[in-house]
């Protein structure tokens, strides 16, 4: 697969996702925003619109509730309450809708009170409408009340309470369920005086309910203070069933909110909530409007609005495409043509890029390409013939380094090695000058080679002599002392290999001097602006030479500078004192033998040596 063509480096597919990622993105963010505050307008607004709705049916409720006690304290406005009125009020209760029967029973107090007073006592026995009661027993009762209230006094209560209110039970008497409402009748001292109970039909109770739409459709119940459900809207849980009895978690949360509080909603879990709830409590029973709404329909509304978002969404990257398809699939075509030119180049070959038909950018950039080019082929060439006058590793760090061209260098510690063939001058005597370029080539290309393999720099070329220096910069002193002795040791193995082949060729045998120095030196280009050379400045420059004068052929002479930093796998020979021409003291100097082998050596300096 190439990078170009599928990579995020095509014109094409960078325009792509520059254009398109900022695009998406923004989208992305609205939709973002706009659903989390639609969701949360949403979930506020059903909030407020449950609460809303359970409140007013509770009111509807609580409104049939009261109408007992509305009427008991007309009755006790109009008439006041005395013994001989007890029937009559009940008889006018159980004429209210949906109420049964209804039962008065003045307290023992209230009737001794009476008997003090001089009043008759009350008759004994419940006033039922209706019941055990012929016309003539009845004509009786009635003379005899009206005689019994001539004697006795009216009293008036100041204060209706509701005792109690049952829960639901099937009455036999009616055929339906029915709840009794128990009220308790108080005087000035809010002493009991009298106690009401009034049967009510349930169905009575709900039929405003039974009318609200949201009661058929959602999840509405009515439940008493224990959860108990007394009446639904819907069949998610049985009639006598109980919130939270099943364990499910979110009913378990409601119902401890519910007992909790007198209203409020409960959401629950996830984002946007599996279901939400709410609920209202009754003023005049112990019961509780519960409704349980799935968050899906709640959010039903910003749902539509996120499909459809989306499809307009994805509708309107489709065009963003289809104009970046339109609008660069010729820029896309020269840019890749471009590339594939500049891979070619990369891999050397040199060849100009197609100039398009078209007066724009990108002919301007072809011109510029091919330019490009043709200055790469000169810097190739100009590369390949000055690296057989340079060091390739001098010419490669000047090639790639346009400052390290300037006059002037740095001052480093390197070591130094240079290398003489003994008796060469008497050796050209015998030769032609022809065998003598071609003897003196040969033995140099085996010491460039060696030279090169052990990182070393070559300064000069001085007839058969060598001058070269390997850097301590990177890899550090002792490293760049053990490349030069290594590098020397090589450099003797590599004569004895010549000599070798010359004795095969008829040619004469060689033998090489080397010494080998360490210290400070200044290394950069030496020249004027018009001619420079990379090389090497300073005394130990000189010394080494002087160091070198004292070898013997096939001998490596070394410093006291470079035996302190010479790995401890290296024997030395013998060691002399030499007072070299410019010093004014003596040195001492030190001989390698042998051609130990250096692969594997670490740069560890030791400033003991053995032998």
């Amino acid at each position: 697969m190439e990078p170009l063509a599928f990579g995020l480096t095509s014109l094409r597919r960078r325009l792509m996702v520059l254009l398109l990622l900022p695009v998406a993105l923004l989208l992305l963010g609205l939709g973002a925003v706009g659903f989390y505050y639609a969701r949360g307008s949403l979930l506020d607004q059903w909030r407020g619109l449950a609460v809303l709705s359970l409140a007013r049916a509770a009111h509807a409720v609580d409104m049939r509730l009261e109408q007992p006690e509305d009427a008991v304290k007309l009755m006790n406005n109009l008439t006041g309450l005395a013994p001989n009125s007890a029937k009559e009020w009940e008889d006018q209760l159980a004429r209210l809708p949906g109420v049964t029967r209804a039962k008065l029973t003045l307290n023992d107090a209230a009737d001794a009170a009476d008997a003090a007073d001089g009043d008759m006592p009350p008759p004994s026995g419940s006033f039922t409408p209706g019941m055990g009661m012929g016309r003539g027993q009845g004509a009786a009762q009635g003379a005899g009340a009206a005689a019994a209230g001539r004697g006795m006094r009216f009293m008036r209560f100041h204060q209706v309470e509701v005792a109690k209110v049952t829960s639901p039970r099937l009455d036999a008497a009616v055929g339906a369920e029915t709840v009794t409402l128990t009220f308790e009748l108080s005087d000035e001292a809010k002493q009991p005086v009298a106690r009401l109970e009034v049967v009510m039909r349930f169905s009575h109770l709900l039929e405003d309910l039974r009318a609200l739409n949201w009661w058929k459709s959602d999840d509405v119940y009515l439940v008493d203070n224990t959860g108990r459900v007394l009446a639904r809207g819907a069949e998610a849980i049985p009639l006598g069933g109980r919130l939270g009895g099943s364990g499910d978690a979110f009913q378990i949360k409601l119902l401890t909110e519910l007992l909790a509080k007198t209203s409020g909603t409960v959401m629950g879990p996830g984002v946007p909530p599996k279901e939400v709830a709410g609920f209202y409590h009754l003023g005049r029973a112990p019961w509780s409007l519960v409704m349980i709404t799935r968050g899906e329909a709640v959010l039903a509304p910003v749902q539509h609005f996120l499909k459809a978002y989306a499809a307009a969404g994805l509708v309107c990257i489709g065009l963003v495409l289809l104009l970046i398809f339109a609008v660069t699939g010729q820029v896309a075509g020269s840019v890749r043509q471009v590339c594939q030119a500049a891979r070619e180049v990369a891999m050397g070959h040199y060849q100009d890029v197609p100039l398009p038909r078209r007066n724009d950018e990108f002919l301007r950039l072809a011109h510029s390409f091919n330019t490009m080019v043709a200055g790469l082929k000169e810097k190739e060439h100009i590369r390949d013939t000055f690296g057989r006058y340079v060091d390739p590793a001098v010419a490669r760090r000047l090639m790639a380094r346009p400052e390290a061209t300037l006059l002037g260098g740095e001052k480093r510690k390197v070591a130094i090695m240079m290398t003489d063939v003994r008796g060469f001058t008497a050796m050209c005597d015998t030769l032609s000058p022809e065998e003598t370029i071609v003897v003196i080539n040969r033995y140099l290309s085996r010491l460039i080679e060696v030279i090169q393999r052990r990182d070393g720099i070559i300064v000069d070329f001085l007839g058969d002599a060598v001058l070269a220096f390997f850097d301590s910069l990177e890899e550090g002193e002792a490293e760049a002392v053990r490349l030069a002795v290594c590098c020397a040791l090589e450099v003797l193995e590599a004569t004895e290999e010549f000599n070798q082949e010359a004795v095969e060729k008829g040619h004469p045998q060689l033998e090489t001097g080397i010494g080998l120095n360490f210290g400070e030196v200044v290394v950069g280009n030496i020249g004027s602006a018009a001619r420079t050379k990379y090389g090497i400045v300073g005394g130990p420059v000189n010394l080494t030479q002087r160091i070198q004068a004292q070898a013997e052929g096939g001998e490596v002479v070394i410093s006291q500078e470079v035996r302190d930093l010479l790995p401890e796998q290296i024997q030395v020979g013998r060691s002399f004192s030499v007072r070299p021409k410019g010093l004014d003291r003596d040195i001492v100097l030190y001989t390698l033998t042998g051609s130990s082998s250096c692969a594997g050596l670490q740069a560890e300096p030791n400033a003991t040596v053995n032998g």
